[in-house]
Protein backbone atom coordinates (compact mmCIF):
# COMPACT_ATOMS: atom_id res chain seq x y z
CA UNK A 1 0.00 0.00 0.00
CA UNK A 2 1.31 2.99 -0.79
CA UNK A 3 1.60 5.82 1.53
CA UNK A 4 0.93 9.51 1.48
CA UNK A 5 3.69 11.90 4.01
CA UNK A 6 2.98 15.88 4.01
CA UNK A 7 6.14 17.09 5.51
CA UNK A 8 6.60 20.50 6.31
CA UNK A 9 10.76 20.87 6.91
CA UNK A 10 10.43 22.15 10.29
CA UNK A 11 8.19 19.64 11.35
CA UNK A 12 8.23 17.15 14.21
CA UNK A 13 8.62 14.09 12.10
CA UNK A 14 7.72 10.88 14.16
CA UNK A 15 8.06 7.33 12.32
CA UNK A 16 6.25 6.47 9.68
CA UNK A 17 4.78 2.65 8.85
CA UNK A 18 3.88 1.25 5.61
CA UNK A 19 0.57 1.99 5.01
CA UNK A 20 0.24 5.68 6.99
CA UNK A 21 -1.85 8.31 5.21
CA UNK A 22 -0.42 11.35 7.20
CA UNK A 23 -0.16 15.46 7.42
CA UNK A 24 2.06 15.87 9.69
CA UNK A 25 2.25 19.90 11.39
CA UNK A 26 5.11 21.68 12.94
CA UNK A 27 5.02 21.79 16.50
CA UNK A 28 8.35 22.24 18.31
CA UNK A 29 10.98 23.73 16.16
CA UNK A 30 12.48 27.22 16.18
CA UNK A 31 14.89 29.95 14.47
CA UNK A 32 17.94 29.26 15.17
CA UNK A 33 17.98 25.65 15.84
CA UNK A 34 17.78 21.87 14.05
CA UNK A 35 14.09 20.62 14.51
CA UNK A 36 13.29 17.46 16.21
CA UNK A 37 13.78 13.85 14.56
CA UNK A 38 15.84 16.08 11.68
CA UNK A 39 19.87 14.81 12.11
CA UNK A 40 23.10 16.78 10.47
CA UNK A 41 24.81 14.06 8.50
CA UNK A 42 28.03 14.15 6.04
CA UNK A 43 30.16 12.69 2.92
CA UNK A 44 33.96 13.72 3.86
CA UNK A 45 36.42 14.53 6.28
CA UNK A 46 35.51 17.93 8.57
CA UNK A 47 32.47 18.87 10.65
CA UNK A 48 29.85 19.40 7.99
CA UNK A 49 26.49 21.60 7.53
CA UNK A 50 25.17 23.93 9.84
CA UNK A 51 21.86 22.96 9.44
CA UNK A 52 18.47 25.00 11.41
CA UNK A 53 15.49 27.19 10.78
CA UNK A 54 15.69 30.50 9.98
CA UNK A 55 13.06 33.19 8.53
CA UNK A 56 11.76 33.57 5.21
CA UNK A 57 8.51 35.45 4.19
CA UNK A 58 7.81 33.13 1.15
CA UNK A 59 8.21 30.02 2.82
CA UNK A 60 5.41 28.00 4.09
CA UNK A 61 4.93 29.62 7.55
CA UNK A 62 7.45 32.07 7.25
CA UNK A 63 10.25 29.61 7.62
CA UNK A 64 12.75 27.25 6.05
CA UNK A 65 15.47 24.55 6.75
CA UNK A 66 18.55 26.17 5.83
CA UNK A 67 22.60 24.77 5.51
CA UNK A 68 24.28 27.89 6.54
CA UNK A 69 27.99 27.30 7.00
CA UNK A 70 30.18 28.92 4.22
CA UNK A 71 32.81 26.25 4.28
CA UNK A 72 34.71 25.65 1.41
CA UNK A 73 35.80 22.16 1.50
CA UNK A 74 34.90 20.00 -0.51
CA UNK A 75 32.57 18.04 2.29
CA UNK A 76 28.80 17.01 1.06
CA UNK A 77 26.58 18.58 3.85
CA UNK A 78 23.29 16.23 4.76
CA UNK A 79 20.24 16.35 6.66
CA UNK A 80 17.73 13.61 6.76
CA UNK A 81 14.63 12.66 8.50
CA UNK A 82 15.49 10.55 11.08
CA UNK A 83 11.98 8.91 11.41
CA UNK A 84 11.34 8.46 7.66
CA UNK A 85 12.16 4.74 5.50
CA UNK A 86 11.22 4.46 1.85
CA UNK A 87 12.09 2.24 -1.10
CA UNK A 88 9.90 3.50 -3.66
CA UNK A 89 9.40 7.26 -3.72
CA UNK A 90 7.38 10.24 -5.50
CA UNK A 91 8.64 13.31 -3.76
CA UNK A 92 9.00 17.31 -4.29
CA UNK A 93 10.76 19.90 -2.67
CA UNK A 94 11.37 23.18 -2.65
CA UNK A 95 14.48 24.91 -2.43
CA UNK A 96 16.32 28.49 -3.00
CA UNK A 97 20.22 28.85 -3.40
CA UNK A 98 20.83 31.87 -1.08
CA UNK A 99 25.23 31.85 -1.39
CA UNK A 100 27.86 30.46 -2.66
CA UNK A 101 31.45 31.04 -4.30
CA UNK A 102 32.57 27.39 -4.64
CA UNK A 103 28.90 25.76 -4.86
CA UNK A 104 25.18 26.80 -4.28
CA UNK A 105 21.82 25.04 -4.57
CA UNK A 106 21.38 21.40 -3.63
CA UNK A 107 18.63 19.00 -3.79
CA UNK A 108 17.55 15.83 -1.96
CA UNK A 109 18.27 12.38 -1.13
CA UNK A 110 16.58 9.01 -0.64
CA UNK A 111 17.50 5.27 0.05
CA UNK A 112 19.58 7.13 2.54
CA UNK A 113 21.85 4.16 4.62
CA UNK A 114 24.75 6.15 6.02
CA UNK A 115 26.32 9.05 4.96
CA UNK A 116 28.66 6.95 2.65
CA UNK A 117 25.73 5.45 0.50
CA UNK A 118 22.80 7.20 -0.53
CA UNK A 119 21.32 8.83 -4.15
CA UNK A 120 21.06 12.29 -4.61
CA UNK A 121 19.83 14.85 -7.42
CA UNK A 122 20.82 18.81 -6.61
CA UNK A 123 20.89 21.93 -9.24
CA UNK A 124 23.91 24.10 -9.31
CA UNK A 125 23.08 27.50 -10.07
CA UNK A 126 26.84 28.10 -10.86
CA UNK A 127 27.09 25.52 -13.28
CA UNK A 128 23.90 25.73 -14.75
CA UNK A 129 23.27 21.91 -14.40
CA UNK A 130 20.69 19.71 -12.81
CA UNK A 131 22.52 16.21 -11.89
CA UNK A 132 21.56 12.68 -10.57
CA UNK A 133 24.10 10.37 -8.56
CA UNK A 134 24.82 7.92 -6.37
CA UNK A 135 27.20 8.01 -3.74
CA UNK A 136 28.70 4.33 -2.56
CA UNK A 137 31.24 3.37 -0.60
CA UNK A 138 31.92 7.82 -0.05
CA UNK A 139 32.28 7.71 -3.83
CA UNK A 140 29.84 9.95 -5.95
CA UNK A 141 29.08 8.74 -9.09
CA UNK A 142 26.98 10.58 -11.64
CA UNK A 143 24.10 8.93 -13.53
CA UNK A 144 22.43 11.36 -15.30
CA UNK A 145 23.24 15.62 -15.88
CA UNK A 146 21.17 18.00 -17.52
CA UNK A 147 23.57 21.18 -19.08
CA UNK A 148 22.54 24.69 -19.58
CA UNK A 149 19.74 24.96 -17.31
CA UNK A 150 18.98 27.87 -15.14
CA UNK A 151 17.77 28.13 -11.79
CA UNK A 152 18.07 32.23 -10.81
CA UNK A 153 18.93 32.09 -7.41
CA UNK A 154 17.11 33.76 -4.34
CA UNK A 155 13.88 32.48 -6.09
CA UNK A 156 12.42 29.40 -4.83
CA UNK A 157 12.20 26.33 -6.60
CA UNK A 158 11.13 22.46 -6.79
CA UNK A 159 12.71 19.22 -7.51
CA UNK A 160 10.73 16.63 -7.98
CA UNK A 161 12.18 12.61 -7.33
CA UNK A 162 10.45 9.55 -8.34
CA UNK A 163 11.84 6.39 -8.26
CA UNK A 164 10.14 2.83 -8.31
CA UNK A 165 12.45 -0.44 -8.34
CA UNK A 166 15.69 0.67 -10.66
CA UNK A 167 14.07 3.20 -12.75
CA UNK A 168 14.76 7.44 -11.62
CA UNK A 169 13.11 10.33 -13.12
CA UNK A 170 14.00 13.54 -12.16
CA UNK A 171 11.96 17.27 -12.50
CA UNK A 172 12.63 20.53 -12.18
CA UNK A 173 9.73 22.97 -11.37
CA UNK A 174 7.81 20.55 -12.93
CA UNK A 175 9.32 19.69 -16.72
CA UNK A 176 11.49 16.45 -16.05
CA UNK A 177 15.28 16.37 -17.33
CA UNK A 178 16.67 13.69 -16.12
CA UNK A 179 16.12 9.73 -16.65
CA UNK A 180 18.35 6.57 -15.69
CA UNK A 181 18.23 3.07 -14.01
CA UNK A 182 20.05 2.06 -11.56
CA UNK A 183 19.87 -0.65 -8.47
CA UNK A 184 23.07 0.01 -7.12
CA UNK A 185 21.01 0.38 -3.65
CA UNK A 186 17.83 -1.38 -3.38
CA UNK A 187 17.30 -1.30 -0.18
CA UNK A 188 14.13 1.44 1.42
CA UNK A 189 16.11 4.01 3.32
CA UNK A 190 15.85 7.88 4.73
CA UNK A 191 15.17 11.23 3.08
CA UNK A 192 16.92 14.19 3.30
CA UNK A 193 18.64 16.95 1.97
CA UNK A 194 22.23 18.19 0.36
CA UNK A 195 24.13 20.68 -0.29
CA UNK A 196 28.46 20.81 -1.08
CA UNK A 197 30.73 22.71 0.25
CA UNK A 198 29.98 26.30 1.16
CA UNK A 199 26.26 26.36 -0.86
CA UNK A 200 23.99 28.00 1.35
CA UNK A 201 20.75 27.16 0.56
CA UNK A 202 17.11 26.77 2.19
CA UNK A 203 14.61 24.33 1.95
CA UNK A 204 10.97 24.61 2.43
CA UNK A 205 7.85 21.46 2.03
CA UNK A 206 8.81 18.70 1.17
CA UNK A 207 6.09 16.15 0.05
CA UNK A 208 6.05 12.40 -0.31
CA UNK A 209 4.36 9.60 -1.86
CA UNK A 210 5.96 6.46 -1.05
CA UNK A 211 6.40 2.77 0.06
Amino acid sequence: MKRLAMISLFMCVPSLAAGDNAVLKFKDAKVGELPHSWKKAKTGKGTGGEWKIVEDKDATGGLALAQTKADKDALFNICVAEGTRYKDVDFTVSFKAMAGDRDQGGGPVWRFQDGNNYYVARMNPLEDNYRLYKVVAGKRIQLATKEDLKAPVKTWHTLTIKMIGDHIECSFDGKKYLDAKDDTLPKAGKVGLWTKADAQSYFDELKIMGK
